[in-house]
């Protein structure tokens, strides 16, 4: 009998994912079944559960691949001795993983934006996949925390503000963009990029007294 290879094996395992992503972008967690993935990835059940347990073990494996990928576009730039600055490097990992996710539309509009909705709605009633979440929203902010960090090092961000608020103020920037796509329509993260330039070149007002 004829062995499949680890590249057919993690083809088969994408395939499931994108499949399920579309239909939780769709129609939600809840009102998707397994019968509905199984039709969109044209697999039989015996291949599809093979890899994954249910929905459940498909949702948390799609939430913690995509916060993987976020976070490892910022722990580059954390590792860096001079990080892009704060514009350029959300313009950067936002694209990347936006582009990774391009192929995944529905009703001829991206998918992606939508599905982070549903996760962020279905977290409200699952404790295991806000765990999920959390953790990596966590190991997000820490790594912003010591981008930040670098930048008051290097005298290019003031320095009375805690980095923590900073890096939370940034994951809110590009959260609030996923959501405005989802609600809005794709845009193009070059205005993200744009407008965080324009509020970087504020700068303070003289006291008139």
């Amino acid at each position: 009998m004829a062995r499949v290879s680890q590249e057919h094996l993690d083809a088969r395992r994408r395939q499931i994912l994108d499949g399920a992503a579309v239909c939780f972008a769709r129609n939600g967690f809840h009102a998707t079944s397994m019968q509905d993935v199984l039709k969109e990835v044209e697999l039989s059940a015996g291949a599809v559960y093979r890899y994954f347990s249910g929905k459940e073990e498909l949702i948390g494996a799609i939430v913690a691949e995509v916060l993987g990928q976020v976070h490892d576009g910022f722990e580059e730039a954390a590792r860096s001795t001079s990080p892009p600055t704060p514009d350029l490097l959300v313009e950067s990992v936002l694209s990347r993983v936006l582009a990774a996710k391009e192929s995944l539309t529905v009703d001829g509009q991206p998918a992606f934006p939508r599905l982070v909705v549903q996760v962020w709605t279905e977290t409200l009633r699952n404790a295991e996949l806000a765990a999920i979440l959390r953790e990596g929203y966590g190991a997000v902010r820490e790594t912003w925390t010591r981008i930040v960090e670098a930048y008051q090092d290097a005298g290019t961000m003031r320095s009375d503000v805690p980095p923590e608020y900073v890096a939370r103020t940034m994951m809110a920037a590009a959260m609030g963009f996923l959501a405005q796509q989802a609600l809005l329509g794709p845009t193009p993260v070059e205005i993200l990029r744009d407008g965080l330039r324009a509020l970087m070149s504020v700068r303070d007002q003289p006291d008139p007294s």
